[in-house]
């Protein structure tokens, strides 16, 4: 929250603090374990295609097969694989990096590690809110919030916990 801290004004005060629900954390694992069960997957039909219409192996253990599996093969599945640790990289850079915050004059929402992009909006020029959760949001309590601006257009926000409650700190802020 280094930004938001920087950006606030003398009389402006802190009223809510949006953070990620831990579903996004496990979507970035998922990546992980996507990345791996592909990288077997690839291997595996490696040693298939091989077994089947190749000309078999030497060894009869599984590493040994893995080892005499032609290298463009292994090579695709280790690409596979990393292309589910970029994936998590990718979401927890996003997490790590990202701040949203409602004060009691504007809604920020800073995103970005090299290159920044900030969102900021007075909270008197806030149209209308709407909460996007689908059915497993409602279950686990964590959903999008679009917040429509007067000619501003429209910020949609990443999953959120509690969005209701990020709803009603915009209301707060307005009413007061």
């Amino acid at each position: 929250m280094l930004y938001i801290q920087e950006s606030l004004s003398a009389d402006e005060e802190l009223i809510h603090v949006g953070h990620f629900h831990w579903m996004y954390t496990l979507g970035a694992i998922l990546g992980i374990v996507w990345g791996i069960i592909g990288c077997i997957a690839v291997i595996w039909g490696g040693i298939y295609f091989q077994l089947h219409y190749g000309d078999g192996f030497y060894a009869r253990n599984w590493l040994g097969m893995v080892r005499e599996v032609h290298p463009g093969i292994r090579l695709a599945g280790f690409l596979v694989f990393i292309m589910g640790l970029l994936s998590f990289a990718q979401r927890m850079i996003i997490k790590a990096t990202t701040e949203i915050a409602i004060t009691n004059s504007r809604l920020i929402y800073k995103r970005g590690l090299v290159a920044r992009y900030v969102g900021e909006m007075s909270i008197d020029r806030i149209e209308g809110v709407n909460v996007l959760q689908g059915i497993l949001g409602r279950i686990l309590g964590y959903g999008r919030v679009m917040v429509r601006g007067m000619g501003v257009g429209e910020v949609v926000l990443p999953p959120l916990q509690d969005p209701i409650a990020f709803r009603k700190a915009i209301e707060t802020a307005r009413t007061s």
